[in-house]
């Protein structure tokens, strides 16, 4: 323990699992207070209970990101209870693959509204509060999908290739305000978002017995490897980063 965001105040998005549990927890370990916001309150509440019970700040808060007032409400409410938002891990997403021409208006409409708006919403209503304190650190969770696409996800490639871009624009247009913008692009990490993408491709199993073909490291990555790096670029230690696009995704777009 290092404190390396001694006090600041995060939000993690998608904290009931996974990446952003991991998150959460990480930034935690770390000294910020952290919101977990989940569109499952009981997911949320139990990885803030996870790091209470380590002795350290969260609280869960449930949330849909499409709902562009919520994540204004969410946003409003972290500042009244804490005083501030320092960190925002845009994490909460979905994978929704398919067949492009059998993919429905409904995939394709949650598809971008979590992914892309959820993302705009909760940074639009984080930046006046960082602009208040010259200080803020956006961290936007897009994926190796962002970079370079596979079969069966043509919608959800486009969404994070979206987050790419939001971030680079974000980065531009804040640059000389104390607030950076930076993405992450994992590659195959062993989480349940990717469970129905391991089934088009011949189940869970196949995919890891084979993963040494697409990544090159051999294995599947830890939710906790990508926490690593949400916090890294969270904390003042990537205070020369804005913009960046960091992947970490096992070599796959090293080929």
């Amino acid at each position: 323990m290092s404190d390396r965001v001694k006090d600041r105040i995060a939000i993690v998005t998608g904290a009931g699992s996974g990446i952003g549990e991991a998150s959460a927890i990480r930034l935690a370990e770390e000294g910020a207070k952290v919101i977990c916001a989940d569109i499952n309150l009981e997911s949320a509440n139990k990885t803030a209970q996870q790091i209470t019970a380590s002795g350290f700040v969260a609280e869960g808060y449930a949330i849909d990101i499409a709902d562009s007032q919520a994540c204004t409400s969410l946003v409003d409410d972290t500042v009244k209870k804490f005083g501030a938002i320092d960190i925002l891990v845009n994490n909460a997403g979905v994978n929704l693959p398919g067949v492009f021409h059998e993919v429905t208006n409904e995939t394709i409409d949650r598809t971008l509204n979590v992914n892309v708006k959820g993302a705009m919403y909760l940074t639009r209503a984080a930046l006046p509060y960082m602009l208040k304190n010259s200080r803020g650190s956006i961290v936007n969770m897009s994926s190796v999908n962002g970079l370079v696409s596979e079969p069966y996800l043509s919608v959800y490639s486009a969404s994070k290739g979206a987050i790419v871009m939001f971030t680079r624009g974000i980065a531009l247009d804040y640059a000389k305000t104390g607030i950076r913008c930076n993405a992450i692009c994992p590659g195959w990490v062993d989480t349940p978002i990717n469970h129905a993408h391991a089934k088009m491709l011949g189940g869970l199993d196949h995919v890891y017995k084979t993963i040494d073909s697409f990544q090159p490291i051999g294995r599947p990555g830890t939710s906790r490897e990508i926490a690593n790096v949400v916090l890294f670029l969270a904390s003042d230690e990537s205070s020369f980063m804005t913009g960046s696009i960091v992947s970490a995704d096992g070599g796959m777009t090293a080929q």
